[in-house]
This record gives C-alpha cells, sequence and structure tokens, in this order.
C-alpha cells in the first residue's frame, strides 16, 4: 500500500487546549501548529480499547503504558502490509503500532517524543557520552559507543536509545540481540530510525473540549454541505433518501441532510451478513430521530453466488453487486421508479472516491441519483461532529471494529478480522466451514484459510510502508 495523497490534512494541535483541531486557528484564539502525520491523513479518535491496546503493546515490549490517563490519543492509519497506525499525542507522532500477520501479534515503533510519557523498563541500550551527538543526528549505535544493553532485547527489537543520565536520544531496531552485542568488539547494534522535530507538549483534554475547540470549523463544514444537499435536492425532483450502512459516515451525513431538508427515510441494503450492533443502531437512529426505515434483502442471493464464485476477495467483489446493487435497483424500480440517495461517501477513503464526482449515477443503479454531503470531510471531522451532535453512533467502534457493514469483508484488515473471530467466535466458526468446504472442493492449501489468501484472487501484495 503506497502513500496516497487524496487530499488536504487538516490535522493542527493547539498547545493551550490540548486538542486536535482541523485548522490553522483553534476556537480560544490561539495559532495551532500542523501536525506532520503520513498521507491520506484520514486521522480518527482513539477510543478506550484502542488505548487499552497501545498500552498494552508498551507494557509488553517495554515495561511501561504509553498513554497517561485523561490525554486525547489520534490515530492515523498509514500505507503498510495489513495495519499500522501512527499514535498522535500532545501534538506529535510519537509512536507507530503495527500488526504482524505471521506472528498474528502487534509490535510497537517508538519515536523519541514518547519518552515524554513513559520510561522504558526493557528493551533499552544505553550509549557513551562520546557517541551522544551523531546518535542524535542519526548515527547507527556501534558497539564501541555501547556502554550497557538490557537482556531482553533479540534481534529485530524496537529499543530506546538512552544516554548515561536516562535521557532518551533515538529509537530503532536492534541488529543483535543482547548477549551477542556485548561480545561485539565493532558492528552495528542498533539501526536508529531518523529523528522527527515536532515539538510534542503533553497535557490533559477531554473530546468535548475537542468539540468546543473546534465549534466554529464545524458549524463551517455543516453549513457548506446542508448548503449542497439542498442544492442537490432542488435540482432533483425525486424522492430523497438517506443511504445508511450504520456506519460513522453515513450518521453524520444522515444529521446534515435533516438540517437542509428534514425527514427522508433510510434505504438499508441489508445482506444478511452484519454485525447484530449494526441492525441494533439502524433500528435505535430510526427511532431516535422518528424516521422510516425503507429495507431490502437478505434474499440468499449471497449464498447462491457462493456455490459458483468463491468468497468475494479484494479484487473481486463480487458481493456488493449481488447484495446491495441490484436489490437497491429493484427496489427503487417498484417504489419510487426513481430517487435521489444522500450517501457518506469521502475522498479521503481510497483514490477511487477522491475521483469520484460528488454527484452521479451508479452504471447498474442508474434509477438512483447519488450524492455526497460530506465528500471533502476528514474521520476526524465527522467524529467531531458526532461527538457534538451526540448521535447515536455504532458500538462496534468501540470494539476496534472500524469497518460497518458484512461482518467478514474481504477488504477487512487481518488485525480486525483477528478480533472479529475473538469477539465473534459463533459467526466466525460459521464462516471458516463455509471456507473449508469451498477449500476441499478446489484442492486448495491449508493456509488459503489460515493465512487469509481467500481475501485475494491475485498475486502477490504491496508491502511498501513508510516505516522501517
Amino acid at each position: 500500500m503506497r502513500r496516497s495523497y487524496l487530499g488536504k490534512i487538516h490535522l493542527h494541535w493547539c498547545d493551550a487546549c490540548h486538542t486536535p483541531v482541523l485548522g490553522p486557528k483553534c476556537e480560544c484564539g490561539a495559532g495551532t501548529r500542523a501536525v506532520h502525520i503520513t498521507p491520506p491523513g484520514d486521522a480518527r479518535p482513539a477510543f478506550p480499547a484502542d488505548v487499552d491496546l497501545i498500552n498494552a503493546i508498551y507494557e509488553e515490549h517495554f515495561g511501561s503504558r504509553l498513554i497517561p490517563e485523561g490525554h486525547l490519543v489520534v490515530l492515523n492509519k498509514v500505507p503498510d502490509r495489513d495495519r499500522m497506525e501512527e499514535v498522535i499525542l500532545g501534538g506529535a507522532v510519537v509512536s507507530a503500532v503495527r500488526y504482524l500477520p505471521e506472528e498474528r501479534c502487534w509490535e510497537p515503533i517508538p519515536r523519541v517524543a514518547a519518552s515524554q510519557y513513559l520510561e522504558p523498563k526493557r528493551r533499552y541500550v544505553v550509549v557513551d557520552d562520546g557517541a551522544v551527538e551523531s546518535i542524535r543526528d542519526g548515527a547507527s549505535v556501534l558497539a564501541p559507543g555501547l556502554v550497557d544493553i538490557d537482556p531482553a532485547v533479540k534481534a529485530g527489537d524496537e529499543v530506546f536509545i538512552r544516554t548515561r543520565n536516562g535521557d532518551c536520544i533515538g529509537v530503532g531496531r536492534a541488529k543483535a540481540d543482547a548477549e551477542t552485542a556485548r561480545a561485539m568488539e565493532r558492528g552495528t547494534v542498533v539501526r536508529t530510525r531518523k529523528n522527527h522535530t515536532d515539538p510534542c507538549i503533553p497535557g490533559p483534554a477531554s473530546w468535548d473540549d475537542a468539540c468546543r475547540t473546534n465549534s466554529t470549523i464545524l458549524d463551517n463544514n455543516e453549513a457548506e454541505a446542508v448548503a449542497f444537499v439542498r442544492n442537490v435536492a432542488e435540482q432533483n425532483r425525486v424522492q430523497p433518501t438517506v443511504s445508511y450502512s450504520g456506519g460513522k459516515d453515513s450518521l453524520a451525513m444522515l444529521l446534515v441532510v435533516r438540517k437542509a431538508i428534514g425527514d427522508v427515510p433510510l434505504l438499508f441494503a441489508d445482506t444478511g451478513l452484519e454485525f447484530a450492533e449494526t441492525y441494533e443502531n439502524i433500528d435505535g437512529v430510526a427511532d431516535r430521530y422518528g424516521l422510516d426505515v425503507v429495507r431490502v434483502g437478505p434474499d440468499g442471493g449471497f449464498w447462491e453466488s457462493f456455490e459458483t464464485e468463491g468468497p468475494p476477495a479484494v479484487d473481486a467483489r463480487w458481493c456488493c453487486k449481488v447484495c446491495k446493487l441490484l436489490p437497491v435497483r429493484r427496489l427503487i424500480e417498484e417504489q419510487w421508479g426513481e430517487c435521489l440517495s444522500f450517501i457518506g461517501q469521502r475522498k479521503y477513503e481510497s483514490f477511487a472516491r477522491m475521483k469520484s464526482p460528488r454527484v452521479w449515477r451508479n452504471g447498474i443503479v442508474k434509477v438512483q441519483i447519488s450524492a455526497a454531503p460530506i465528500q471533502h470531510w476528514t474521520a476526524l471531522h465527522v467524529w467531531l461532529y458526532i461527538f457534538r451532535e451526540n448521535a447515536p453512533y455504532n458500538t462496534l467502534y468501540e470494539q476496534r471494529i472500524d469497518r460497518i457493514g458484512c461482518f467478514m469483508c474481504p477488504s477487512s484488515d487481518l488485525s480486525v478480522l483477528a478480533t472479529i473471530q475473538e469477539r465473534y467466535p459463533a459467526l466466525w466458526k460459521g464462516w471458516e466451514e463455509k471456507l473449508e468446504a469451498w477449500r476441499t472442493h478446489n484442492g486448495l492449501p491449508p493456509d488459503w484459510i489460515d493465512d487469509g489468501n481467500w481475501r485475494r484472487r491475485g498475486e502477490g501484495t504491496d508491502e511498501n510502508s513508510s516505516y522501517t
């Protein structure tokens, strides 16, 4: 997965309020500073489960928690083989956490700024005073400059590089384990990662504070989206609907549409493969706002196609056409003839969505005019808006499941599928039984299931990463 520049990176930080701000000026009147995150920059709030995971990773590797109580954390997904997220604290990227599919575990990739939040009790090296300046400039830790190394260090581990008095001057990946390093007279002990110089200013804050510091920005984004909805509805005098999936984007978009043109029905394509929490959210949102839900499906089409096509894959997503597009087309033709659907599409989600017009007709569902009111919002815009409006979002997000839709969507990261397998064993067991039947019938190897290879038809993956 290569770096994708899909739009302006909006993330800034107010050092006075200790909150993320989506523009150059905070509501408190202070100027903000840009946070240098990896494109596409679709940053999001960390929920308590995210914080717990990151702290558990740090405790396992370094014996210390990274994130203190009461500090806001923003996560930014970056290009990698599976899932990696930058961890933003105090207005700086202090770390990344990466999922390793082969080992089925996470690893931390700290930056020097992490030392403002923790003192590592494991996996560190101590260097001689004479080596400090060169290491600060990016030089590797060489054997002659090594004073001490924690016995827990293994080759390939991420480590903190410290001076004799305990200051952190660098981070990097160990090239040798502790026992070997102690015996070395020459050679590289730690390959130092390039230091980043963004200031990191710790301080407590809440997401209510962040909604306040972004108040004008959220008002302006809402006003633009509301005007867009009204204009599109005025130009297309057909039945308006909201395509609602149970996800955050469709929820934020629904809030905008209601403010623009009032109540319209929710259009929900039920694949029969949704989480229980998604069904609960759809019913809860409809009840909360007094809306009708027009449902289509499930009609068994998924399993009929599975028998001939096999499981859907990232590069063969026949499921969307079978379970959503064709049933939605039939419903619109039968119920309205034609309709206008507001959709929670955002350009920061993919290159294809960045290139998409804001109003379009799908080639398969030509009776549906689609419009994207929040096309230019980042995930953080969406979440702050939802928090401010106190809207009932899907609780799956609190379980670190951020792709709302079919529970076994092939476009999900392996890390997310591992979470689903752990938390929904009955659901996953049923899916694996279907996969096993297909694997056996087609003579595929066991790792086709075990390694998640069912998710792809083509050969090879792009393993480019922003972190080495």
